[in-house]
């Protein structure tokens, strides 16, 4: 099979009802972004971080993957797939992946303040006070600006190997994601899936630009990568 490799971003979890990152009335509305997603925020106010991710974990029970999640997880028929993504949802994981590399933590997981290895399944909220069996303060298991993204080498090594990139709902903007599509071989042609497409300079890559939802586009990308 070949290697199909996605790299999906918030737009890809935008019609299932999850707000993207950097729309207007976004995730982040009301609150500075240090003060709920950095080590700083942190330090500085556990309860209002806490409170900040636990409203966004009860919103994953709200709502479902939609057409573009479903679509690329059947793409295991015909592919050998991996994702790749900055999203912290479970939505790639419900509608069927089973190769899913968040770069950026999930929700759905908490570890202990002292040791970032020390991950534990959590579908409730976080509270000040509840403890990993550690003795320390659980957290979410999110990477936060300014900390180290332990996924990133891991990811570049999956890319590395890809025979078709599909880029989905991100901008490819913010680092380290964003560099990896320098470790796209050249020969690999690059799906871009985004109402709003950015440019991605300096590849060499065919990249054939689809300016469409996750859902319409995965649609199409799906037709013509039987037709490739």
């Amino acid at each position: 099979m070949k290697k199909l490799v996605i790299l999906s971003g918030a737009g890809m979890s935008a019609e299932s009802g999850i707000k993207t990152f950097r729309d207007a009335g976004g995730l982040w509305e009301g609150h500075d972004v240090m003060e709920v997603a950095s080590p700083e925020g942190w330090r500085k106010n556990q309860a209002l971080v806490l409170d900040f991710y636990n409203q966004r974990r009860r919103q994953l029970f709200e709502v479902n993957p939609n057409q573009g999640h479903i679509i690329v997880a059947e793409l295991e028929k015909d592919f050998e797939v991996h994702i790749i993504t900055q999203n912290v949802d479970d939505l790639h994981e419900r509608a069927g992946s089973t190769n899913v590399l968040h770069l950026h933590g999930e929700l759905l997981k908490a570890r202990s303040v002292h040791n970032e290895n020390d991950i534990v399944e959590w579908k409730t909220d976080i509270n000040v006070g509840d403890l990993h069996t550690d003795g320390y303060q659980l957290r979410p298991h999110i990477v936060w600006f300014g900390e180290m993204v332990p996924a990133i080498a891991d990811a570049m090594d999956i890319v590395k190997e890809a025979d078709y990139i599909i880029i989905i709902g991100t901008s490819m903007q913010v680092y380290p994601a964003a560099g990896l599509v320098d470790y796209v071989k050249p020969t690999a042609p690059i799906f871009y899936i985004d109402p709003n497409p950015a440019s991605i300079p300096y590849l060499s890559n065919s990249i054939d630009v689809v300016p469409m939802t996750a859902s319409e586009g995965m649609a199409v990308v799906r037709e013509r990568l039987r037709k490739s």
